[in-house]
């Protein structure tokens, strides 16, 4: 008589792999790796997602969801949009050395790390980051109709740049910049952001 294969938790298992792809990446995590992290066998593992291709796919989703659901519960409770996003960037820089957000972007090293054989999964991240680039673009452009910005503001251009430091505060993060020093680049970040409203 065969033992059942024990039943598995579906979010715990997609959190333990978005956290593992994360900090490892796609080509070095391997499927021990995910055994590991998952606490299930190779044969569950593909019963329940298919492949390690649709499994990342999945984490990826998940990395972004996450990450659109932070920014947004910034926007709704700060005071002002400018606040929020400044907010948003002193936040990212006083993550703990401890906590697996210290990694570089998972959406920026799925682009920059995808094989050709892998296209679809770079074109999902870039998919999800431009996501995240238009909703910080909604909030550059709310924040000049509410008068916080001149009308001449662009804010798809203030968008880029934004995104373009929480990617570097990522970065910095990942290469173990202490975290007094990480904080303080987010409050020059930040500053920046605040320094930015119109009168």
């Amino acid at each position: 008589m065969t033992g059942r294969a024990r039943p598995y938790d579906r979010d715990a298992a997609l959190d333990a792999a978005m956290i593992l792809f994360w900090q490892k990446g796609y080509h070095a995590t391997s499927l021990k790796d995910l055994e590991a992290a998952l606490s299930m066998k190779p044969g569950s593992i593909y019963a329940a997602f298919d492949s390690k291709q649709a499994l990342f796919a999945l984490s990826l989703e998940r990395y972004f969801d996450r990450s659109m659901k932070a920014l947004r519960a910034a926007l709704r409770v700060a005071p002002s949009p400018l606040d929020a996003l400044a907010d948003h960037l002193r936040r990212t820089g006083q993550t703990p050395a401890e906590d697996p957000a210290r990694c570089a972007c998972m959406l920026v090293k799925t682009v920059l790390n995808a094989t050709a054989e892998e296209a679809h999964l770079a074109e999902q991240a870039r998919g999800y980051l431009e996501a995240m680039q238009e909703e910080m673009a909604q909030a550059f452009a709310r924040a000049r109709d509410l008068g916080e910005l001149p009308d001449a503001a662009d804010p798809q251009k203030l968008a880029r740049r934004y995104q373009a430091n929480v990617t570097q505060l990522r970065i910095e993060a990942h290469r173990g910049l202490p975290r007094a020093e990480l904080a303080a680049l987010a409050e020059e970040m930040a500053q920046e952001i605040e320094a930015l409203r119109h009168g």
